[in-house]
């Protein structure tokens, strides 16, 4: 593996910073008071290219590799996580999962909507009893012939207010258990689609988190995506992925804190000097540093893994346990390191913490990443 990044790489990491503080920084504090989802950034970042930045141009994608990916959602989550779980949301799972496994129909009606920004995509796995536990989907998908109905309630949506495009995961025969689940593509608007209350969360309170609910809703079979029985799979197909946008998007928490403690370190006096001069705080600033360039490897492994088309289960899987460790640890430190200013929001700081947590829960929790891991080490 080669981690030199090219001169294209360099040009979307420096256009995703530039980005990043000159458009997202300025409000994302009041976003983060008022839950206030970030309607016009979506839209400009659609005309960047971001959210659809691994799809192919002939569908309005960019055509960037998952190392230009990664380094967009760093830089991103490094000032506003909330603004960067929605191109993650809207790259890995939903614009990788019609690319990767839709007919040509869908993805020429979805698929070109989606990658240019036109339209946002949800995706809809996690159920009140279903959410690490994805087979046991109570959302069911009865087959009437030439169509679907779908009943059930979906958890926990990113995106799930503001989305035109869900990609819904559904039991359709429990017989058969996880080889009885489809994957459908649901549109906004469509009759029995009802959008539940805005969940008020800890963390990521620009993004728009919202309970589904399916009251006999019908879905023609053209909106199935891949064969009869093929929805597990997708889901855990498309998840694998995700956990690298994910990982991503810690790393970038856990830079954009150690960025802002590190500044702090150096203007901030006690006892004379620079608190950066003294050993408590330098050592917290080496243990920062360390783990995030950890962190940073163990990401970049991830992606090329994928972009050379290898298995990247493991590897994904092990990025998001260490990297949502890392981003735990270091925006806890930051904290630490600004003292009383780490606890107000002017800091940023405080925010950056509420927002790591969810990175250890939300795209398999970090239970799962150890389960998916302890697997593969067994199998050798």
């Amino acid at each position: 593996m080669n981690f030199n990044l090219t001169e294209e790489h360099i040009m979307i990491r420096d256009a995703a910073r530039d980005f990043a503080r000159t458009e997202l920084l300025p409000g994302v504090i009041e976003r983060d008071n008022k839950q206030e989802f970030p309607q016009e950034l979506v839209r400009k970042m659609g005309e960047l290219g971001f959210l659809g930045i691994m799809v192919d141009p002939k569908y309005g994608g960019s055509g960037m590799d998952t190392i230009s990916y990664v380094l967009i959602m760093e830089e991103l989550s490094k000032i506003d996580a909330s603004a960067s779980v929605i191109v993650s949301v809207n790259n890995s799972l939903v614009c990788y999962g019609l690319e990767a496994y839709g007919t040509e129909e869908q993805k020429q009606k979805y698929l070109t909507k989606l990658a240019t920004g036109e339209s946002v995509g949800a995706f809809c796995l996690s159920e009140p009893e279903a959410g690490s536990d994805a087979t046991s989907q109570r959302t069911t998908a009865i087959d009437m012939g030439d169509h679907y109905v779908i009943n059930g309630t979906k958890n926990w949506i990113t995106s799930g207010g503001r989305a035109d495009v869900y990609l819904v995961i559904a039991q359709t025969d429990k017989d058969k258990g996880h080889r009885g689940i489809n994957a459908f593509i649901v549109e906004r608007g469509m009759p029995g689609f009802d959008i539940g209350p805005k969940e008020d969360k800890l963390g990521i309170r620009g993004s728009d988190t919202h309970t589904l609910q399916f009251n006999d809703v019908k879905v023609p079979k053209e909106n199935r995506i891949g064969e009869d029985g093929f929805g597990f799979k997708f889901a855990m197909k498309t998840l694998s992925g995700g956990r690298i946008g994910i990982a991503a998007q810690a790393l970038g928490i856990a830079s954009g804190a150690y960025e802002l403690a590190l500044k702090y370190s150096k203007e901030r006096k006690a006892f004379g000097t620079e608190i950066s001069n003294h050993q408590a705080i330098a050592f917290k600033l080496a243990d920062m540093y360390t783990e995030i360039t950890a962190a940073r490897h163990l990401v970049m492994e991830a992606a090329c893994k994928k972009d050379a088309k290898e298995n990247y289960d493991m590897a994904s899987a092990v990025a998001k346990l260490f990297a949502s460790k890392t981003a735990m640890d270091v925006t806890v430190e930051a904290v630490q390191v600004h003292g009383g200013n780490g606890f107000v929001k002017e800091y940023h700081v405080e925010r950056l913490m509420r927002d790591a947590k969810i990175t250890q829960i939300y795209e398999g929790t970090s239970e799962i990443q150890k389960i998916v891991i302890s697997r593969g080490v067994i199998r050798g």
